[in-house]
């Protein structure tokens, strides 16, 4: 295991990151900054230097509890900080054009969570400001995680090698249980003008994200359908953290849902691949549950999130005698992001994604070069976001994607 001692601290310069929100995602964020420069040999010193939200006791007390050096309670004072030089956006949907925009402009980096937006239409206004700032030296990314596991890494390492051959179908399903109560309240995730939509924004954004990532190809045209399952809620009494909340007693009043609970659809990549996706939050008895399979004309792969250091391989050109699917552990040092960690063998967990995140995105603002997921390909996974909904309304009708090009982006 690499470590930074203080000499390399000093010698090093720092990047001052400035963080909007500190719940589930702020967390999950809050340790990938704290743990990168201590695992990895960074050519950036990354510093939590402030942490902003609306409540200031509570935000005061997330600095404190997630190592945050200063607390804000105004997004617009971490653009203002010489101390700052990234900001990194773990905020609701709604918020997040309004913020990555401005802090483009005021010649920050940015680091906005999925999806990138609410609409395809503040997507695109952000990958345009994306691209003009990427012209003046500032750089913009996602937080599609799920990229940064090891395995899904590998994955699409052996698929451009072409150990897979040319691919015939994709499948990802996302699976969680946390609604199947119809007393759970109504939380900001349940509610359109925050949170875009439901299971197809919070989920699918991840797999449609994650296919397109591990394929090399984008998704051309979808044919979907959506169902909202229990359509009122509890208005909600106490605050909601993660996938967790505190309802009002019996008998309170209640609200409409304006999301969808689930949403599966079939897809076409643009190699004439055909996928299928599903995303729900009402599959009871899954926690956290993204499985993908990939089959190809000479293999197929095959990866389970809960069993996330393994990576499933069935070579088709071995004898069919002794042919099968054999269990790849991803924990050697020669595999992705695994340098800078344990012994073989010795697993890690959802929480070094985000490392693994922070790890990218130092080096790309220290060369200079465009991180990846870059904000246009966030307007990508928008775009099938729109098309999924568009289709559904429409009786399941294909719906073909909108190709990115450069017209999309005006610097």
């Amino acid at each position: 295991m690499q470590h930074n001692g203080e000499q390399g601290e000093t010698e090093r310069p720092h990047l001052g990151v400035g963080m909007v929100g500190y719940a589930f995602m702020g967390a999950a964020h809050s340790q990938g900054w704290r743990t990168v420069g201590r695992v990895f040999d960074l050519p950036l010193a990354p510093r939590l230097t402030a942490i902003c939200g609306r409540d200031g006791g509570a935000v005061r007390a997330a600095a404190d509890r997630l190592g945050w050096s200063h607390a804000e309670t105004d997004w617009r004072a971490l653009l203002d900080r010489d101390d700052v030089q990234l900001v990194d956006i773990c905020t609701p949907g709604d918020s997040h054009a309004e913020i990555a925009i401005a802090a483009l402009d005021a010649g920050k980096h940015v680091l906005c969570e999925k999806p990138l937006a609410n609409s395809v239409e503040e997507a695109e206004a952000m990958a345009d400001a994306a691209e003009r700032a990427r012209g003046r030296g500032q750089l913009a990314m996602v937080g599609f995680n799920y990229r940064r596991v090891p395995a899904m890494a590998l994955a699409r390492r052996m698929i451009a090698e072409g150990r897979l051959g040319r691919i015939r179908h994709v499948r990802v399903v996302y699976l969680q249980d946390w609604l199947v109560d119809p007393e759970f309240p109504l939380t900001w995730r349940l509610e359109r003008e925050h949170a875009g939509s439901g299971a197809l924004g919070d989920l699918g954004a991840h797999i449609v994200d994650l296919a397109q990532y591990v394929a090399g190809e984008h998704i051309v045209g979808v044919s979907a359908m959506t169902e909202t399952f229990v359509r009122e809620r509890p208005l909600l009494a106490g605050a909601s953290a993660g996938l967790a909340a505190g309802g009002g007693a019996s008998g309170t009043a209640r609200g409409p849902v304006t999301v969808d609970d689930a949403a599966v659809f079939t897809a076409r990549l643009a190699s004439g691949a055909l996928a299928t996706f599903e995303a729900t939050r009402f599959a009871t008895g899954r926690k956290n549950a993204l499985r993908l399979e990939v089959n190809g004309e000479k293999g197929s792969l095959a990866f389970d999130l809960e069993r996330l250091n393994e990576l499933s391989f069935h070579d088709d050109t071995e004898p069919a005698v002794s042919a099968g699917f054999r269990r790849i552990l991803v924990t050697e040092a020669d595999h992705p992001y695994l340098e800078g960690w344990w012994p073989p063998g010795h697993a890690l967990g959802y929480e070094h994604t985000f490392a693994h995140q922070a790890r990218d995105l130092v080096h790309a603002i220290a060369t200079g070069t465009q991180p990846e997921p870059s904000f246009a390909d966030g307007l990508r996974v928008q775009r099938v976001l729109a098309a999924v909904e568009e289709s559904a309304a429409k009786n399941s009708s294909y719906t073909p994607i909108p190709a990115l090009d450069a017209s999309d982006l005006e610097v």
